[in-house]
């Protein structure tokens, strides 16, 4: 990490001011060649300085110039940041005369990597950096900002740092058994602490998928026969006409999306093809995405019409209890010709897109479901991704073994052993150990220029 990265940190268009920002040993000498007004190799640190970007005599932009010297800066590394004119043109001038002076084109998250690499944030930290970046609503963006400010790191370590207790502790009793003043670990000891870690670590395990929800939102796929009202389902809770509504059978041949906030979770809405047996090619591409969403969304709303009676090939996916499941059925204001008693022990709410009587409660019951409430009382200390979520579980595995090797009165030397990976486990989350595979494939999802 010796050499002098740059990129275009902000997005790229049209618009009032672009960002080029710089970070390496060299960058103050190598922006100072290119711009006319202060010295920058002079100016002290955190000074925004006016003047010109130019190439030799011509002028290429008026600037602002930040300049931030190492250590206090996001990389811990000299950082210049130009603040030029919006504009394709423009920017990219800038931008090509930076790497033609001694900067080379930054990689995608390089800036958070050497953040990370050079002990300004962990791995926590870096990963919510970019969840912050795409954070799309309230809640997701509480969510990210506590894991910039370190929050559910803190957590991490104070669970490695009992770990660490421990062994030091196994390490005084089978190294200086003669010492008098060291307390003796006794396996009783052993077990109560070890399931105190694991209780922790098991809270944030049940808690993951409420940090995914809060992440990422929960996927609806609406679901039925073709004209019981799907498309109109998903007019109504998007508030606008996105889906053609038709009394014509398969109007829907492809998915049709959209996306909502729910008390600040973002809700994806997937209207699907109506599920029925069908000769035609296309429409049968599209039943099969609508089952294929069916097995994959996180609730499925099953439309059904209240003057319909239940087909028996419908029956099969209604009361599939693997897949969380409202029934809405529409038009309540005919005649039923429901047997509610083949529906078994399913969450049904009754409703009319005419009127769009029920439509509330659908609403309420998808926050009822996903515990609306609790996600925005939580303190958002929650993991964040598969890969948090993969090395808690590891730890704790660990941990079982280690409390299964305790009962069994295993000499500490071998129980040390687990501990080790517990504390290992762990220490991946916030990258204190870390493969640099890993890394490239973290950081190769951040923006350029972050």
């Amino acid at each position: 990490m010796t050499d002098n990265i740059c990129a275009i940190s902000t997005a790229l268009g049209a618009g009032a001011i672009s960002i080029v920002r710089c970070s390496g040993q060299d960058v103050v000498e190598i922006v100072n060649k290119l711009f006319k007004g202060n010295d920058l190799t002079k100016v002290q640190s955190h000074t925004i300085n006016y003047g010109f970007i130019v190439d030799k005599e011509e002028v290429i932009d008026e600037v602002l110039v930040s300049v931030m010297l190492e250590p206090n800066t996001f990389t811990c590394e000299n950082i210049v940041e130009i603040n030029c004119h919006g504009g394709i043109a423009t920017t990219n001038k800038v931008l090509e005369l930076l790497l033609t002076n001694g900067c080379r084109l930054a990689e995608p998250g390089e800036f958070t990597k050497r953040a990370f690499l050079n002990g300004r944030i962990d791995l926590v930290e870096a990963e919510g950096v970019n969840d912050l970046i795409f954070a799309e609503t309230e809640e997701s963006r509480k969510f990210a900002i506590n894991r910039v400010e370190g929050n559910l790191s803190n957590l991490i370590k104070k669970l490695r740092e009992s770990l660490v207790s421990m062994r030091a502790e196994f390490e005084v009793n089978f190294d200086y058994p003669e010492e008098s003043d060291a307390p003796e670990v006794t396996h009783k000891m052993v077990i109560e602490e070890l399931t105190k870690i694991k209780t922790k670590l098991e809270d944030l395990l049940n808690t993951s998928k409420d940090g995914e929800i809060i992440k990422n939102g929960i996927n609806i796929a609406i679901i039925g026969r073709p004209n019981v009202g799907k498309s109109s389902i998903l007019n109504h809770l998007l508030d606008q006409e996105k889906a053609i509504v038709t009394n014509i059978a398969g109007t829907t041949r492809d998915i049709v999306e959209g996306t909502i906030t729910l008390d600040g979770i973002k809700v994806n809405l997937i209207d699907t093809a109506g599920i029925r047996d069908t000769e035609d090619i296309v429409e049968k591409i599209g039943v099969d995405k609508s089952i294929n969403f069916f097995n994959k969304a996180d609730l499925v709303i099953y439309v059904l019409n209240n003057n319909e009676e239940i087909y028996e090939k419908e029956l099969s996916l209604i009361n599939d209890n693997s897949v969380e499941k409202i029934i809405f059925i529409n038009k309540n204001d005919l005649e039923s010709n429901i047997d509610i008693t083949k529906l078994q022990n399913q969450n049904i709410i009754y409703g009319n897109t005419v009127t769009e009587k029920g439509l509330d409660n659908l609403k309420e019951e998808i926050k009822r479901l996903f515990n609306f409430d609790k996600l925005k009382s939580n303190n958002y200390n929650l993991l964040a991704n598969a890969r948090q979520t993969a090395l808690v579980k590891k730890a704790i595995n660990a941990i079982n073994n280690a409390v299964e090797s305790t009962k069994n009165e295993v000499p500490l030397e071998m129980i040390a052993v687990d501990i080790d990976d517990a504390f290992n486990s762990l220490g991946e989350i916030i990258g204190e150990t870390y493969k640099d595979e890993l890394l490239d494939e973290l950081f190769s999802k951040f923006c350029l220029g972050k």
